[in-house]
């Protein structure tokens, strides 16, 4: 029984089985990553998932029954009609539709040989320049197609091919460990050799170990480690906690809530985690939250969107099958502002660089303290050398107030697009010897 024809099924037999309304949601991915370790090629693997989703509800109680693999049409509606006697009545939120849309396909296949070829090759211009270093590594090209019909007449389809690297190496010096990672995702195309100079510029940065700073100091997040600012101001601008009190934003609408210097928005079409439409059906749109530092929107599902009266802006995700619709964020794009990486290091005269950190959970407070894993210090617009042992403290939404510059640089951390940016002061400790 192919996806295509169980999915008409599951809603026929549900509506036989007295359900009012029903939705099937459908997922399959295949994937072939490639992995290194020590320098060399260690494994291929080849990774198929495939699950159904069925959504329903019956005398206005919802149920929810998945089943990963082949489908038993019968069972699956049986355990979620069951699933429905344990809930209370609720309103029944589903997208309306009269046409079946199937969406162009993203991206580009690579082949596993491709894959290969990457990889040794930017291994190769890694130890080219240190030979002492050891490199580990993924490579993977993932194909994932997702279908969503439901018994209001909505059918849609999509199929999405993400391409991604990682690599990390590590670089031992007598008692000194070192680790420099970094890592790509595109649709059509990685560049080795992008991802071979990143790493060889940081390596370069931490040859020499160099006391860290105390006190206030200005930091600058590289576009890698940013993306722990823009976590907190997600989960501020979720609908969810708007409704619930959690947000510290929930009445600022039309408010400015971070620097102007700061635009904050999302895009379905760019970077490599695009989608057409959202888990609920609905079409997805380019929309500002934040316009220069002013917050404009919230994010929101059907659900939450007809709560807050302001109507769904797209953003109905699924953490995972067996899980309803809740309001969540793709493709953040955080706009880049002027100059250069290294022009925003020459504007200090003292300061440290965060690449890389533990801890970077902030959650919605916004409060944070980090231990800097990867970290340089800056005297005289120049990084000098690698800092250890050192820890930075502060809170995202005072963080954001205090934005000396956004750079011009940017790079995607899985979901989210971010630049480098300038903060004018946070609480730093380390050993200054």
């Amino acid at each position: 029984m192919t996806p295509d024809h169980s999915a008409e099924q599951l809603l026929d037999l549900a509506a036989k089985a007295g359900a009012e309304a029903a939705e099937v949601f459908q997922s399959q991915s295949q994937s072939h990553p490639v992995f290194f370790e020590a320098n060399r090629l260690k494994q291929l693997e080849s990774i198929q998932t495939e699950g159904t989703s069925l959504r329903l509800w019956r005398g206005g109680r919802p149920g929810l029954a998945v089943a990963y693999g082949p489908v038993d049409p019968e069972k699956l509606v049986e355990r979620a009609i069951a699933l429905s006697y344990l809930n209370e009545p609720e309103s029944i939120e589903l997208s309306e539709g009269s046409l079946s849309q199937s969406y162009p396909d993203l991206g580009t296949l690579v082949r596993v040989e491709q894959l290969i070829t990457w990889g040794r090759e930017a291994i190769a211009l890694i130890r080219e320049v240190y030979p002492e270093i050891l490199c580990t590594a993924e490579w993977d090209c993932e194909v994932e197609s997702t279908r969503l019909v439901n018994s209001l007449g909505l059918n849609c389809s999509h199929l999405d091919i993400t391409l991604s690297s990682y690599m990390e190496t590590e670089w031992v010096r007598g008692d000194d460990f070192l680790n420099v990672a970094d890592g790509q995702t595109e649709h059509d195309m990685l560049n080795p050799q992008l991802l071979a100079e990143q790493i060889l510029r940081r390596l370069s940065w931490a040859q020499e170990n160099v006391p860290s700073l105390t006190g206030r100091v200005p930091v600058l997040f590289t576009a890698k480690a940013a993306d722990m600012l823009w976590g907190t101001v997600a989960a501020a601008l979720n609908g969810k906690q708007v409704l619930e009190g959690a947000s510290p934003w929930s009445d600022r609408l039309g408010s400015m809530v971070m620097s102007p210097q700061v635009t904050v928005a999302q895009s379905p079409s760019e970077g490599p985690f695009g989608c057409p439409f959202d888990d609920e059906g609905v079409p997805t749109r380019p929309i500002v939250f934040i316009q220069n530092g002013v917050l404009q929107l919230f994010y929101t599902d059907l659900t939450t969107g007809k709560t807050l009266g302001s109507g769904t802006t797209g953003n109905g995700f699924r953490a995972g099958l067996n899980s309803y619709p809740t309001p969540g964020l793709f493709n953040m794009l955080v706009q880049a502002g002027q100059g250069t990486f290294e022009e925003l290091v020459r504007r200090l005269d003292r300061g440290i660089v965060v690449d890389q950190m533990l801890g970077g959970a902030t959650g919605i407070t916004g409060d944070f303290s980090i231990n800097v894993d990867l970290g340089y210090r800056i005297e005289n617009g120049e990084i000098v050398g690698r800092i250890k042992d050192t820890m930075v403290s502060g809170n995202v939404y005072t963080a954001l107030k205090q934005v000396v510059q956004v750079g011009g640089d940017g790079d995607w951390n899985g979901w989210c697009y971010t630049p480098s940016i300038l903060i004018e002061g946070l609480s730093v400790t380390g050993k200054t010897r």
